[in-house]
Formats: C-alpha cells, structure tokens, sequence
C-alpha cells in the first residue's frame, strides 16, 4: 500500500511526462525496487497513512488539474502533515520536497480570496474560479518572494555550481531553480520518484548519464546540477524561450508542444493558463526568483551557447 501511496503523489516537477493513473498502478512493483527504502516504511507507520495517502493523491490531481484554486484546499493538511514527515530522518527527504510545495498551496489560497467566482446561472452548476493570469501571476510571486531570505543551503551550492551551469552554456543564473525546486536540500525527494537538488526524475537522470545504483547520483550536487544543465539546454534548443523551456521541465516536454499546437501559440503567455496548475505558478516563481536573488529578469537571460 506504502508503495502505491508514494507513486501516487504529484507528477507535476517531473520531466517525464505525467502518467494516468493505471500506469502508476502497473509500475508499482517496479517503482518500489527503485526507490523505495525499506526504512521509510518502517518510519511510516508511526504517520496517519491514510491521511498522507489521500493528501499526495489530492496533490497529483490538482497540481495536473487544470484550476489554480483548486490547490488551496490542500493547505492546511499539508501544514499538518509536514512536521510528523520532518519527525523521521527516513522521511525527512519527503518531507523537504513538500515543504518547497507550500507556498503553492499559500498562492493559490491567495486566488481564493482575491479572484471573484463566476456568476452562477439559474439551473447551470457553479462554473471554476478562473485561472489567473500569467501577469497576474508574476504579480503575486513577486511579492511572495520579495521579502523571503535564501535558503540556508544556498550560501554553500550557488558558488560551488554556478561554473557547472556556466560549463555547459547555460546562464548561471539558473542555479536559483534548485530554490524552487528543492529549497537547495540536495537529499529532497519527491515522492514521485524526483531527486536532488533539481528534481530530476528517474528516466531523465538517465538520459543524462546519471546512475541510479547502487549510489544515486541524483543526490551529489555537482551531477545532479550538471544534469538539470544539459536537460534546460535541451530544451530551450527546442522551445527558443526560456519560459517555454522552463514551463517543460516541469510539465513536460510534450505537453508544452501539444498545447502550443493547441492553440496555435508562439509563447508562454499563450498557453500559460491551460498548463498543468502547478507548472502555471511554478515558470513566475522561476521568475520572480531570479529577479529576488539575481536581480535578472528572466526575459534578459541569453540564450545558451552553442
């Protein structure tokens, strides 16, 4: 059940692109012996399982739901959950990934309060609250990141990995996305299968020559980084545009497409509000990110070096 109950938890910081919910069910076994440690199930059983259970499916829903506001429910249950996570080493991996999470679920709560629903119509059920924006987004991460101090971790990493991003001609500004990520905890774990300071997941570790055994590269620093690099230099080779390719690490390299296609979009701005929730705040935290910790405007970032 343990191992169901952790592939189950949200797809959305996965370059691979989301599964149905049949899939994770068929790669259960699987998935287990690949990253599933014994001691995080003994751990566990000290924590409402079916709480965690039901909070982790909730996310994958809505992060890969098509509402912003639908994530500000789950807040106060995340709240609750993240400390008994924190109160075992085993977990406290998962833990990290969920407490990067939180400030989602707080902006989305924010919508909540701020975005007015639609007018209800005699004999029609009540429409969703609209998705903001993406300035409107921009607008609010902005102000949700202006005042908040580095992680802890950042003093330590930034320094050391800037030269990998640098190496493989990407911006080193991009260092910050493991701030968003990860909050620059190199062991945070998704519970989706994501590792590392980038949260890369299995199959594009792989891609990128990483090992998954018997050590995990995904957890040092410098492979990890030198990993997300490449992975970023991919895909604004293919997108041209830094949010696009910012908007497909986290979503997807073919959802990113296919919604272009859609729509018949050119940018990010033209698809921004029929993305996956989180991927629609997670390109303006980017954003607002690099703007707090760099003083650059994603918009000013060079394109990678050929």
């Amino acid at each position: 059940m343990l191992a169901l109950l952790l592939i189950s938890a949200p797809l959305a910081e996965a370059q691979d692109e989301p599964l149905k919910l049949d899939d994770l069910l068929e790669s259960a076994q699987q998935w287990a012996q690949e990253n599933l440690d014994e001691r995080v199930l003994r751990a566990l059983q000290d924590v409402d399982q079916a709480q965690v259970q039901k909070l982790f499916q909730d996310l994958q829903r809505r992060f890969q739901g098509d509402y912003v506001v639908d994530l500000a429910s789950l807040k106060k249950t995340a709240q609750t959950l993240l400390p008994l996570l924190e109160g075992h080493s085993e977990t406290r991996p998962y833990a990290a990934w969920l407490r990067t999470r939180l400030d989602y679920l707080e902006v989305a709560d924010e919508f909540r309060l701020t975005i007015p629903p639609p007018k209800v119509e005699p004999g029609q059920p009540p429409k969703p609250v609209p998705n903001p924006g993406p300035d409107v987004e921009r607008k609010v991460w902005k102000q949700q990141v202006a005042q908040r101090p580095a992680p802890k971790g950042a003093q330590a990493y930034v320094p050391r990995l800037k030269p990998v991003f640098a190496a493989h001609r990407v911006p080193a500004e991009l260092v910050w996305l493991a701030e968003v990520e990860s909050s620059f905890e190199p062991g945070a774990r998704s519970p989706a299968g994501a590792a590392g300071l980038y949260q890369l997941m299995p199959a594009t570790a792989r891609r990128f020559g990483l090992a998954l055994r018997p050590a995990d590269e995904r957890l040092q620093p410098e492979p990890n980084a030198r990993a997300a690099a490449r992975y970023l230099k991919l895909l604004h080779d293919r997108f041209r545009d830094w949010r696009l390719t910012l908007a497909a690490y986290n979503a997807g390299e073919g959802t990113v497409q296919k919604l272009l296609d859609r729509y018949k979009a050119r940018s990010f701005d033209g698809i921004a509000t029929h993305l996956p929730a989180e991927t629609q705040m997670y390109v303006p935290r980017v954003e607002a990110t690099l703007q707090r910790r760099e003083g650059v405007a994603l918009a000013k970032l060079k394109a990678p070096l050929r």
